[in-house]
């Protein structure tokens, strides 16, 4: 297949919010190609309409500490909960995590959309919530390049579409005020809006310090298989990190039962094994040098390490199944170099080949100055900034009419595009005195 010829593939358009973390006005962070677009990246995918939509594989957001660089993928994360669990959920109220320096905190509602490219069609999708029920909700799709109603709700009205009333008929007796439909459609058997759903399932993953044990396991998994196996280990002996080999060891059940045992005395003799849940992983170790090596447990590595084997499996599973990737703090720990061709393994129709997506975020301003063929082009390149009360702001490079030629890491240093830290030298020079001094 040529370069730049329609293929058929899923990714996500564009992500808008709107009252959810740090963005209290609405933001949406697109990653629809644009004319500044790098030709050589841009992945062109079939759909109904008569001329194919081109999609970008990977955007980065830039910005200073509290910015909202982690927020906006939070936020996207934040979405992909409610659709997965507010039906099952539902005792527990709706999962909504608004503006909270908002001083009409209690009458601002919160609200989430995304445009979808499924299976050749072209789908919209959001909802408006409170902390208490879901006030709107509505799908839209484009099945011969017209819009047409899947569903929309308004508070207790409902409507379906002409091709899905009959489905709208059995489902109407198991809406609740405080969840999505579309997670009942989820849980319902399959059906002509289940790809809707089933998009968010293995899409959406944020990969962040707080999961890197279940990234880990996951990796874990990939050394399993002797195809998987070749492939996870490439990327981990590519990385210059030393490494040979890895050695997955099962967990002992012997070890396990008696920790188990050791729970139940510490909740109480009432409790069972349900009620002392305890999660285990596979050991992994790993094989420094060749021939013999010497095998090393995960807590003698060095963090760097630590983190690019956690990102081994997720990155792999997305590349090989076409799936969107959030990646928080992309530069932590890695080398500039290794992060960059994390992010060409994405550029690159070679080794990706499937439209996988990725969207990250970081400090690293050298990758913002790579001059490679597989470099962010500017319509990849955002910068979160906080304004007015506290509130984040996301602006991509190319609303700055940026030239090709521009040094964008040092005059983003420098303040040019925002996203940068307003350092107080006052405060910072007055740690430096003495207690005493201080008074």
């Amino acid at each position: 297949m040529a370069l730049g010829d329609p293929i058929r593939a899923n990714a996500l358009v564009a992500f808008k919010v709107r009252n959810v973390r740090s963005y209290r006005d609405a933001t949406t962070l697109s990653m629809q190609a644009t004319r500044v677009a790098k030709a050589d990246v841009v992945r062109t995918l079939q759909t109904a309409s008569a001329a194919p939509e081109r999609v970008l594989p990977v955007a980065g957001v830039f910005g200073a500490n509290a910015a909202g660089k982690s927020t906006i993928l939070k936020a996207i994360a934040d979405m992909r909960t409610v659709v997965l669990g507010s039906f099952k959920n539902a005792q527990a109220g709706v999962h909504r995590r608004p503006f909270l320096l908002n001083p009409k905190r209690p009458q601002a509602t919160s609200e989430f959309a995304v445009d979808l490219i499924l299976d050749g069609v072209w789908w919209q999708y959001g909802f408006e919530f409170d902390d208490e029920r879901i006030l709107r909700e509505f799908a839209f799709h484009y099945p011969h390049a017209r819009q047409a109603l899947v569903f929309e709700r308004d508070r207790d009205t409902l409507s379906f579409g002409p091709a899905f009333r009959a489905l709208g008929t059995s489902l109407r007796k198991l809406i609740r005020e405080n969840s999505l439909l579309l997670s009942i459609i989820g849980a319902a058997a399959e059906n002509a809006i289940s790809p809707l759903f089933q998009w968010w399932q293995p899409n959406a993953w944020l990969a962040a310090a707080h999961n890197r044990a279940e990234r880990t396991a996951f990796t874990a998994n990939s050394f399993e298989t002797d195809a998987s196996r070749a492939r996870a280990l490439q990327l981990l002996r590519g990385a210059d990190l030393g490494l040979a080999d890895v050695k997955v060891v099962p967990p002992d059940h012997e070890a396990v039962d008696r920790m188990k045992r050791a729970m139940r005395v510490l909740l109480g003799d009432e409790a069972n094994d349900e009620e002392a849940p305890l999660e285990t992983f596979d050991e992994v170790r790993l094989v420094h040098g060749e021939g013999t090596g010497a095998t090393f447990e995960l807590a003698d590595e060095s963090m760097g390490t630590l983190v690019w084997f956690g990102l081994i499996g997720p990155v792999l599973d997305a590349l090989d199944r076409g799936r969107l990737l959030l990646l928080d703090e992309l530069n932590a720990s890695l080398h500039p170099l290794l992060a960059n061709k994390l992010i060409e393994l994405f550029q690159s129709p070679d080794t990706n080949p499937h439209c996988a997506q990725l969207i990250f975020n970081a400090h690293d301003t050298t990758l913002l100055d790579d001059k490679s063929r597989l470099a962010l082009g500017r319509d990849q390149i955002w910068f979160a900034n906080r304004h007015d009360g506290g509130a984040s702001r996301l602006v991509p490079l190319a609303d700055f009419k940026a030239r090709r030629d521009e040094s964008v890491g040092r005059r983003y240093l420098r303040g040019r595009y925002g996203g940068t830290p307003n350092l107080d030298a006052l405060h910072l020079e007055r740690a430096r005195e003495p207690a005493q001094a201080r008074g």
